[in-house]
């Protein structure tokens, strides 16, 4: 071998070895049945097993809901919403996202396709388990972004309908150029490196205004704190192609956003709205935060959801919340951006 090609060889090594870790999928056993539920699980298309929860209602749904919940969350994101729902008839399957909850190689890096063939298995699997319902797919923040993706891509998984609850679309091309630069650098030279937030912005940053249920998530040994830096990598991309992709949705959708959602900036969320087809539907709530679906005011969401998938359009929605506005400057102009945790405060002194 000349010196030139051990040079390439060797550089193509280096570039190999930093590329940001992600999973592939298993390999299937001898005698693989297929997709299936348990009780307490899913087996997807390749025999992994992943987490999953149900919320059922006392007689068969006309409505299932498959759920996706956010980054570093699990299925039981959807825990309050859920038992509502469940308690006027509609079912929920909540799927813990590979990398994440109970499923495999929890805190690494599953890439978008391989999650969406896991949520295509998993609407299959619902609907032979309810041939007489509908399905809707649903999606908090992240799992708004994968929602985005599959019903985007050339085979959506075969749903009736889409909600998107303060999906996450802030990606490479909304990101700060300081942002896109040094994430590139961590997640392709130590993307085993974990990044948590500073206690400045955790202090001043609210998820939403349930202290409670803050606290509740805080406790649970199944969420994550911190992250990989190749798994936020690989979130930004994610967040990238839902933010370009809302315009080759092909089913009803409606997205639900909060005026003190300060996790998902309003600039790529109204250029993502911005695109969607005719007929979607968009609710914005003057005191929700991002975590929308357990909020204080959480019910008028669950509400909300329950309408777009069972009632008329023209009475849409039953809250009152108006539609979320066209620009920046119209949603800055109806509630000027300022600190959630200040506003709380206020609401409690």
């Amino acid at each position: 071998m000349n010196r030139r090609a051990l040079i390439l060889s060797a550089s193509a090594l280096g570039l190999t070895a930093c590329a940001p870790l992600a999973q592939r999928p298993e390999l299937a056993a001898l005698g693989f049945r297929g997709p299936r539920l348990l009780d307490d699980g899913f087996v997807s298309f390749d025999g992994a097993r992943l987490g999953l929860m149900r919320w059922l209602p006392a007689t068969e749904p006309d409505w299932v809901i498959v759920g996706l919940h956010g980054m570093n969350d699990y299925a039981n994101a959807y825990h309050l919403a859920a038992a509502w729902w469940a308690g006027r008839g509609i079912a929920t399957y909540a799927l813990d996202v590979r990398g994440f909850g109970r499923s495999p190689e929890r805190g690494v890096w599953a890439p978008t396709d391989l999650v969406l063939e896991d949520v295509r298995a998993l609407v299959a699997a619902v609907r032979e388990r309810h041939p007489n319902a509908k399905v809707a797919l649903a999606g908090i923040s992240m799992g708004g972004a994968l929602a985005i993706c599959a019903m985007a891509s050339s085979d959506p998984p075969p749903v009736d309908k889409l909600m998107l609850f303060a999906p996450a679309v802030w990606g490479w091309s909304n990101q700060p150029l300081p942002n896109r630069v040094s994430l590139w650098a961590t997640a392709h030279l130590m993307g085993e490196w974990v990044v948590k937030p500073p206690d400045w912005l955790a202090r001043n940053i609210m998820a939403s205004d349930n202290i409670d249920e803050l606290r509740r998530m805080g406790r649970d040994p199944l969420m994550i704190w911190g992250a990989r830096s190749d798994a936020i990598y690989g979130l930004v991309g994610l967040m990238e192609r839902g933010w370009r992709s809302t315009d080759q949705i092909r089913v009803p959708v409606a997205w639900f956003y909060g005026a003190r959602d300060q996790i998902i900036p309003r600039e790529p969320t109204v250029e993502a709205v911005r695109r969607l087809p005719d007929g979607a539907r968009t609710a914005y709530y003057a005191n929700g935060y991002h975590l929308l679906l357990v909020d204080r005011q959480a019910e008028r969401v669950w509400g909300d959801a329950e309408a777009f998938l069972r009632g008329p359009a023209a009475s849409w929605p039953p809250s009152g919340a108006p539609a979320i506005p066209p620009s920046v400057e119209a949603m800055n102009a109806l509630d000027p951006p300022k600190l959630a945790k200040s506003k709380l405060s206020r609401r409690r002194s």
